[in-house]
């Protein structure tokens, strides 16, 4: 059974940086696409950044030139480096694997949220962020 942990959530204000950390362990698959998704305060869940097994990167729009992702494979730990966070990227952020490509759940929308559904095994329990203006 997999296992999905996130942290390095918290509180920072508008302009700051936080690194998040999700660590895979359990996992019976060589290779696995990781993405990171956050569900803002009463908003539907939505893709964020992902990493594909071919080891291409996607992000949404709305984080493009700000998120970027990493991975450390001697720890089965993936990296969301954020940037120039505002408040509008205050939500609950967790990790999640899949075994197709995850490029196109990074968007919003009832698409995305069906796709989640049907591509994502085993999630994380989420780690707050939140940004103050």
């Amino acid at each position: 059974q997999m296992r999905l942990v996130e942290s390095g959530g918290g509180s920072v204000q508008a302009g700051g940086s936080l690194r998040l950390s999700c660590e895979v362990s359990g996992s019976t698959y060589r290779t696995y696409s990781l993405g990171w998704f956050r569900q803002p305060p009463g908003k539907e869940r939505e893709g964020v950044a992902a990493i594909d097994r071919d080891g291409s990167t996607s992000f949404a729009d709305y984080v493009k030139g700000r998120f970027t992702m990493s991975k450390d494979s001697s720890s089965n730990t993936f990296y969301l480096q954020m940037d120039s966070l505002s408040p509008e990227d205050t939500a609950v952020y967790y990790c999640a694997v899949g075994l197709s490509s995850l490029r196109p759940l990074m968007n919003k929308g009832e698409e995305a949220v069906r796709g989640m559904a049907a591509l994502l095994g085993y999630w994380g329990r989420g780690t707050q962020v939140t940004v103050s203006s």
